[in-house]
C-alpha cells in the first residue's frame, strides 16, 4: 500500500468511528429525553447553571485583574460576573423550579422570534419568487409564535419531545452511516 492509501484508510476509519460514536451519543441523548424528559431537562439546566457560575467567575476576574480596560468596562465585567454567579447559585438552589422557569423563558423567546420571523417574511413577500409559500410560512410562523406566547411551557414540552425524537432518528442514521462506511 502506498502512503496515500494508508492515509485515506486511516481517515475513513476515523470518520467511521466518529459517525458511530456521535450516533450512539445522539441516540442515548434522544432516549434520555424521551424516557426521562423532566430529569434530562434538569440535568441540562444544571449544566447551564454550572456554566453560568464558571463564566461569572471569569468575567469578575477579568474585571478585577484587567490592566487594559478602563473603569466602566471593569465595573461592567464585575457586575456581569456577579450576576452570572448569582443566577447559577439560584438555579442550583431549586433546580426543578428553575428548569420550569427557564423553559417558560425559552418558550416566550421562541414565540417572539417566530412572530418577528413571520412579520419579516410578510414584509418581503413582494420580492419573493414564491409568494404563496412565503405567505403560508409567514402566517404559520405568526400563529405558532402567538400560540407559544400563550402556552410557553406546553410549547416547550412539545419542542422538547420533538428534539428527543429527532435525536433518536439522527443517532440511528449516523450509526448506520458509520457501519456502512468501508475503508
Amino acid at each position: 500500500m502506498t502512503t496515500a492509501e494508508n492515509i485515506a484508510g486511516r481517515f475513513i476509519r476515523s470518520l467511521r468511528t466518529s459517525l458511530i460514536l456521535t450516533g450512539v451519543l445522539t441516540l442515548v441523548l434522544g432516549l434520555l429525553i424521551l424516557i426521562w424528559p423532566g430529569r434530562t431537562a434538569q440535568v441540562l439546566t444544571g449544566i447551564i447553571a454550572a456554566y453560568a457560575i464558571v463564566a461569572g467567575v471569569v468575567y469578575a476576574a477579568l474585571g478585577v485583574f484587567s490592566r487594559t480596560k478602563d473603569g466602566w468596562a471593569r465595573v461592567g465585567h464585575i457586575v456581569l460576573g456577579i450576576f452570572f454567579v448569582v443566577v447559577g447559585v439560584v438555579a442550583f438552589a431549586n433546580l426543578a423550579a428553575f428548569t420550569v422557569s427557564f423553559a417558560v423563558f425559552l418558550g416566550v423567546l421562541v414565540g417572539i422570534m417566530w412572530i418577528i420571523e413571520g412579520a419579516v417574511s410578510l414584509s418581503v413577500v413582494g420580492e419573493s419568487s414564491s409568494r404563496g409559500w412565503t405567505i403560508a410560512f409567514a402566517i404559520l410562523s405568526i400563529i405558532a409564535g402567538v400560540l407559544l406566547l400563550f402556552t410557553p411551557l406546553w410549547g416547550v414540552i412539545v419542542l422538547w419531545w420533538l428534539l428527543g425524537i429527532s435525536a433518536v432518528a439522527l443517532g440511528i442514521v449516523n450509526i448506520i452511516r458509520g457501519l456502512a462506511l468501508r475503508p
